[in-house]
C-alpha cells in the first residue's frame, strides 16, 4: 500500500492526515506535491499528523526535512503530530526529532500555531 493524503482545515491551520507509507517514489512525491501546493496556496500552517504511518525511509525522512524548509522559508510552520515508535525512533536516530516541533495531541498542535 502506498501513501494516502488527506488534507482538512481546523480554523487557519491546515492538517494532513498521511497514512501508509512514505518511501522512495509515490509515496514521498505525493508528500513533496501536497506540501508544495500548500505552500503555493500561502497556507502557512501546517500540521502533519503521521499517526497512520506505518513505514517510513530515508527519502520520505528526507521528503519531511524538504517540506519543513519550504515552509519555513515561505514565513510557515511545519510541524508533526502523532508520531508513533518506529517514525519517532528514525527522527531521534537522525537527530532531526529536535528539527520539528513534534506533538501527541492534534488539539495542542493547533494551539502551538498561535
Amino acid at each position: 500500500m502506498s501513501v494516502k493524503l488527506e488534507t482538512r482545515q481546523v480554523g487557519d491551520v491546515s492538517v494532513v492526515d498521511v497514512a501508509g507509507r512514505i518511501t522512495l517514489g509515490e509515496g514521498s512525491s505525493a508528500l513533496r506535491d501536497t506540501i508544495r501546493e500548500m505552500v503555493g496556496k500561502n497556507h502557512k500552517k501546517i500540521l502533519l499528523n503521521l499517526g497512520e504511518v506505518s513505514y517510513i525511509d530515508s527519502s520520505g525522512i528526507g521528503e519531511l526535512v524538504s517540506g519543513f524548509t519550504s515552509v519555513t522559508n515561505s514565513g510557515g510552520q511545519l510541524k508533526l503530530l502523532n508520531l508513533n515508535k518506529r517514525v519517532k525512533d528514525l527522527l531521534q536516530i537522525t537527530k532531526l526529532y529536535t528539527v520539528f516541533d513534534v506533538h501527541e495531541s492534534e488539539a495542542t498542535a493547533i494551539r502551538s500555531f498561535t
